[in-house]
């Protein structure tokens, strides 16, 4: 078995942990109701920094804004920055980390904390258990989700149980034959959208895209046909699943589970059409563990 095949299985037990953590030495470190914060990150990274900024503020507990970490508005600051950075050696986390010491109090949530992050950042939360081999990201960045969702009070044992059934039930037939695949979200799950397109981008190298799902009708539906699938995350806006199935194209949806375990059914599918290619999910191409840029 390949790394990121052992490390997505493994996410069940990931998330009971980080659940864990968000009641415990974690919590003084995470935002506060009614703080005004921003969430930082890089690829994946970022990709749930914006899911938690818009569940955070979908909850009620304050302006939560999501940028990629070097995209930072220069001179804007807040109560609390949170960085999630598995590496903690992305140069564009540290970098902002750096820039902002002293003007807003900054976390850190990372898998390894002997790095440059534990120097750059005001706290650090560490899920090391969650730390990976495999190039591509699975289990840190849905386990930091957990921590942060679990601290907003909007995690249960059912997403747990979702996510070991998202493991052990089929996979959608015909997928691994798509040529193309249009994710969907709405609210948080946008960033599980945006997350879900760049996971089959790096381990099987499939032509995705992603989109707030109420965007799709405004000329993504174009390219829908027989061989495109369109994969909802959450629930779907009234009329689209009939709209997507009417242009030939096959429509998914989670079928009841929650939308983070949903992410975890298209990292198997990924992984699955990887083995089909021939390609290597550890090692794929163009890519490293983290982008760190000489001179920077």
């Amino acid at each position: 078995m390949s790394y990121a095949e052992i490390e997505t299985a493994s996410q069940p037990a990931c998330w009971q942990r980080a659940a864990a953590l968000a009641d415990g030495p974690a919590a003084a470190a995470l935002p506060a109701p009614g703080e005004r914060i921003a969430v930082v990150g890089c690829g994946t990274s970022f990709y749930m920094a914006q899911s938690y900024a818009a569940l955070r503020e979908s909850a009620g507990q304050g302006e939560s804004d999501a940028f990629a970490a070097s995209e930072f508005p220069p001179g804007r600051t807040y109560d609390r920055v949170v960085a999630l950075t598995r590496s903690g050696t992305t140069t564009e986390v540290l970098a902002l980390l750096k820039r902002l010491r002293g003007t807003s109090r900054t976390v850190a949530v990372t898998a390894d904390p002997r790095t440059p992050v534990e120097a750059a950042a005001d706290e650090l939360v560490v899920l090391d258990f969650a730390d990976e081999r495999s190039v591509v990201q699975t289990r840190f960045a849905t386990s930091a989700l957990t921590l942060l969702r679990a601290h907003l009070g909007l995690h249960s044992d059912d997403v747990v149980r979702d996510a070991a059934r998202a493991l052990a039930e089929p996979l959608p037939e015909g997928l691994l034959e798509s040529t193309q695949f249009s994710f969907l979200g709405r609210g948080w799950t946008i960033g599980l959208a945006h997350e879900a397109a760049l996971k089959m981008k790096e381990a099987s190298l499939s032509w995705t895209e992603s989109y707030p799902a109420m965007e799709y009708r405004h000329g993504p539906i174009s390219i829908a046909t027989a061989t495109t699938a369109t994969w909802m995350f959450g629930e779907a806006p009234e009329g689209l699943p009939e709209q997507v199935r009417a242009t030939g194209a096959r429509w998914v949806e989670s079928g009841g589970l929650d939308p983070l375990a949903e992410l975890v059914r298209v990292q198997r599918l990924a992984l699955a059409r990887a083995a089909a290619g021939g390609l290597d999910p550890d090692l794929p191409r163009h890519l490293t563990r983290s982008v760190v840029l000489d001179g920077a």
